[in-house]
């Protein structure tokens, strides 16, 4: 079967970035590479993701992350698993504006989507330094402003509440063969990176269609959608690009790419830029003033069950995000968070205004929505 990609040159490049692909819907890295002990199954179009040598991927591993993932008992008080937050029929994300901790602590900012979480040049965010799963997991297991699963001073605890389920001590022999005890917290932090890096969303109606040809599910508003979405007058691609529609990806033998944050003109409290306190972006790590507001982009593949957006939670619908983008900046009349975005000096430059017609607003929608993997949600 010949491989097909449609939508003209600007596309075609678009699959090109894309990396290698098979005559095959999935590619296995066994395949590709003869050397991995772990099957990939990648869709068509995506890399081999970047795994560190210091833990290198097994199907054992992987399965005992996946059950440590939806396990409550990792949590300090033994009521929030990853997947509180995390929930795969929402692309693993958990459907609030702010994420709430174990102990009912309400974060700041809303919790990302895990989807192709493995080829993320930097996780979380607004974090440049987290740029491996294994130290991002630290982050919620650890974190004590807001506490998150709140296990800081408790690893002991924890440990010694899996060790009697029946299916940990094969799971976690099975995953760590040569390392004495495996029941130890940083096993249990390996295994669910392991576990993350096989979250790929690839097998959606777009993705269908451009490298398969394959025209069910994606019809004519998504694809008049799709080129407003790649054009130089929206340029939604600059910020969402890539096969991830995130931005910056790295994978096996791929080049070290730069992270990128981006301020939207979401808020400019006091008419000079200022963000929410407790939400600057970069800002908070780097302390120059210009990175206030700047966020990383996250993944588009999924949008439509991951409501509410932006890094707070503070657009309801992916209409709403369009005219935000539209406008060149939110606008809030009243209220502690009141002032014109658009005029915010620290925005991106790629934010500068469109005008779109309700068809197009709808076409635009409609494309979107085709970058949902029903096979991944389930």
């Amino acid at each position: 079967m010949a491989r097909i990609v449609r939508g003209g040159p600007w596309l075609a490049a678009i699959f090109l970035l894309a990396c290698a692909a098979t005559e095959q819907p999935r590619l296995s890295s066994e395949t590709m590479s003869g050397s991995s002990r772990f099957d990939w199954q990648l869709p068509a179009g995506f890399p081999e993701p970047r795994v560190p040598a210091d833990n290198p991927m097994t199907a054992a591993k992987v399965e005992l992350g996946r059950h440590l993932f939806h396990d409550q008992r990792l949590s300090g008080n033994g009521q929030l698993s990853c997947a509180g937050c995390h929930r795969p029929e929402l692309a693993f994300t958990d459907g609030r504006a702010q994420a709430v901790g174990s102990t009912g602590k309400l974060h700041p900012r809303s919790s990302m989507s895990l989807a192709n979480v493995a080829y993320n040049r930097t996780l979380t965010w607004a974090d440049p330094h987290l740029e491996r799963l294994e130290d991002q997991m630290r982050v919620p297991l650890f974190n004590q402003h807001p506490v998150e699963l709140g296990a800081r001073g408790r690893e002991a605890e924890v440990i010694e509440r899996l060790r009697p389920d029946p299916k940990y001590p094969e799971l976690f022999a099975a995953a760590y063969p040569m390392s004495g005890d495996p029941f130890q917290i940083e096993r249990v932090i390996q295994a669910i990176a392991s576990f993350e890096r096989t979250l790929i969303s690839g097998e959606s109606a777009y993705d269908r269609w451009v490298y398969w040809g394959e025209g069910e599910g994606f019809e004519e508003p998504a694809r008049q959608g799709m080129r407003l979405f790649f054009s130089e007058c929206l340029g939604c691609s600059s910020c969402h690009g890539g096969f991830t529609f995130s931005g910056p990806v790295e994978y096996r033998d791929g080049p070290t790419a730069s992270p990128l944050f981006h301020n939207t003109g979401l808020y400019n409290l006091d008419g000079k830029g200022s963000y929410p306190s407790d939400n600057r972006g970069l800002l908070a790590h780097s302390g120059r003033p210009d990175d206030m507001g700047r966020f990383r982009a996250p993944t588009l593949r999924n949008v439509e069950v991951t409501a509410p957006y932006m890094h707070d939670g503070s657009v309801a619908t992916l209409e709403d995000v369009i005219d935000h983008y539209a406008a060149g900046g939110r606008s809030i009349d009243a209220g502690p968070h009141a002032g014109v975005g658009r005029d915010n000096p620290y925005k991106s430059p790629q934010i500068k205004g469109f005008h779109l017609t309700e068809g197009e607003k709808r076409q635009l929608v409609a494309f979107l929505k085709s970058l949902t993997d029903k096979s991944f949600l389930s």
